[in-house]
């Protein structure tokens, strides 16, 4: 499966040119916002880790067999890409112990910059937002054109695609899901039932806001959209009198679209019939959806980009840097910009 065909049109046309992303574990920085005082006290030793080339799980394994402590005592926030740089908490649960020597898990790709003690556990999802910074390298497009482009990809956000990578290497989890659904049958392993669970929502919940993008209206109220601020996880009916709501314009209020699960289609109108339309056309992984118990939620379908700033470090290259809320891609952002090639791939000729 192609990139079009996982997340499906740009929004602002067509790309600017082309560059390089992650030529460097530095060219791909996160750091989690996470907006919680810690007590400095409790049964949970609380870590501010950095690390390089290292995916999240890696650093919990690595972290859990330091401190001598089964997996499950590890906890995190979110998942953060291996090919990067990035900052994010972990929390350990020892009662009655104390603190445990870490020093085995640290080297040149894990490195431990802050602890302290809280009285709770990390929960997933409690982060609030990542901030990105992003070096894009090997950079050849019109650079009138990008200017203009992130002017407006500024004031008017994104669509809030999953980023391809949340389908696997071209689409194999999206792929295996079919197979399994196919079956009406769930795999045996944990792990691999919740990839492939949640890369089956993703790519549903893709198809339906690349139709809302191809018909214009991805950020746009309509009268029986389900609306939501950036923040938050509830939602409410779009009449009349809130699709004018002048949040929308501020990129405070958005249409939503469907993660599928159990129960009916809470939205109405057009919006319904063309949420219907998809999971009628992908009706097995929509009744795999609801074997597994997942129950039906909504994801804003415009992404607002917060603090967005650039500058030109070189003239072939462009910095980035920007805050998304938590669960959201920064890939989807420079999508909207340009073309990511491979390292070493940009010696061949480009129109722009």
């Amino acid at each position: 499966m192609n990139e079009l065909q996982l997340l499906g049109p740009r929004a602002h046309g067509e790309a600017c040119g082309r560059a390089v992303l992650k030529a460097t574990a530095e060219d791909f920085q996160v750091d989690e916002v996470l907006d919680i005082p810690l007590t400095g006290q409790g049964e949970h030793l609380w870590l501010w880790v950095e690390k390089r080339g290292l995916n999240t799980e890696e650093a919990a394994r690595r972290i859990a067999r330091a401190a001598g402590l089964p997996l499950k005592a590890v906890s995190y926030a979110g998942l953060k890409d291996r090919q990067a740089l990035t900052r994010q908490w972990f929390s350990l649960h020892l009662p009655g112990k104390a603190d445990p020597d870490l020093a085995a898990a640290q080297g040149d790709d894990l490195v431990i910059q802050r602890s302290e003690r809280h009285n709770r556990k990390l929960q997933r999802g409690a982060h609030a937002a990542n901030g990105f910074t992003l070096r894009l390298t090997a950079l050849e497009a019109d650079r009138d054109a990008l200017e203009l482009r992130l002017q407006r990809i500024a004031a008017q956000g994104v669509p809030n695609y999953y980023g391809s990578q949340r389908f696997g290497f071209d689409g194999g989890n999206v792929e295996q899901a079919r197979d399994f659904a196919a079956r009406l049958e769930l795999p045996v392993q944990r792990n691999l039932r919740s990839r492939l669970l949640s890369s089956a929502r993703s790519y549903l919940f893709n198809q339906v806001l690349a139709k809302r993008v191809a018909a214009g209206t991805w950020n746009q109220a309509q009268i029986g959209d389900l609306l939501a601020f950036t923040a938050s996880r509830s939602f409410f009916m779009a009449g009349e009198a809130e699709r004018i709501d002048p949040r929308l314009a501020i990129l405070d209020l958005h249409p939503t679209g469907p993660l599928w699960g159990d129960g009916p289609l809470p939205t109405a109108g057009e919006t319904r019939q063309l949420e219907q339309e998809v999971a009628d056309e992908a009706a097995q992984l929509v009744q795999w959806l609801i074997k597994a118990d997942m129950a039906h939620e909504r994801r804003i379908l415009r992404l607002p980009i917060g603090g967005l700033s650039w500058h030109y470090p070189e003239p072939d290259i462009l910095q980035l840097a920007f805050v998304l809320p938590a669960g959201c891609f920064a890939t989807v952002v420079v999508r909207e910009l340009l073309d990511l090639v491979p390292a070493g791939q940009t010696d061949t000729p480009c129109e722009f």
